[in-house]
């Protein structure tokens, strides 16, 4: 995904619930801060996001631009309407967020993760793919390893999981 396709999605997202800022969380919150991030990073075709004001737009966003819709039939990405809880992110993010707001987004204002609470969530998560994404961000130097580990004894998770998130940052930092 580019960064003008995420833009497509905050205009889309903001026109059909009526309101303007929205949260991404996944891997393509890194367009907010890196809007001409590495290939590596934007491969994924779907984008993250939940409204700030309303829960409830989550299943309007997944209606009508979310998989499958025509909007993703036409345009090849969509938006995946979630909840706020969908990703586990350390203190202070929401002050980290970087917006997206310009004459591309219609009047909507998409807020992205800084790249260090992204990474943080990605290592909670755990999946390969998840993984995959952390390790392009340091073998890129778009998040630092220091900041990363520093985050995690911010993330509301037990000793037991953030033992395990600071093992896979130490695999990934090579």
């Amino acid at each position: 995904m580019q960064r003008t396709q995420l833009e497509r999605l905050i205009r889309a997202a903001a026109a059909i619930t009526g309101e303007d800022q929205f949260v991404f969380i996944g891997s393509q919150s890194i367009l907010g801060q890196f809007p001409d991030a590495p290939p590596e990073l934007l491969i994924s075709n779907e984008a993250d996001l939940f409204s700030v004001r309303d829960a409830q737009a989550a299943d309007l966003i997944d209606g009508t631009i979310g998989e499958g819709s025509p909007f993703h039939q036409a345009f090849g990405y969509y938006a995946h309407g979630v909840a706020m809880e969908t990703a586990v992110l350390p203190e202070g993010w929401k002050d980290r967020l970087i917006p997206i707001s310009n004459e591309n987004t219609g009047g909507g204002t998409g807020l992205c993760l800084e790249v260090h609470d992204l990474a943080v969530s990605k290592l909670v998560a755990g999946r390969e793919k998840d993984l995959d994404f952390v390790g392009f961000l340091l073998r890129y130097r778009l998040a630092a390893p220091e900041s990363v580990e520093e985050r995690l004894f911010y993330a509301p998770i037990t000793e037991a999981q953030r033992a395990t998130c600071l093992a896979r940052l130490k695999r990934l930092k090579g």
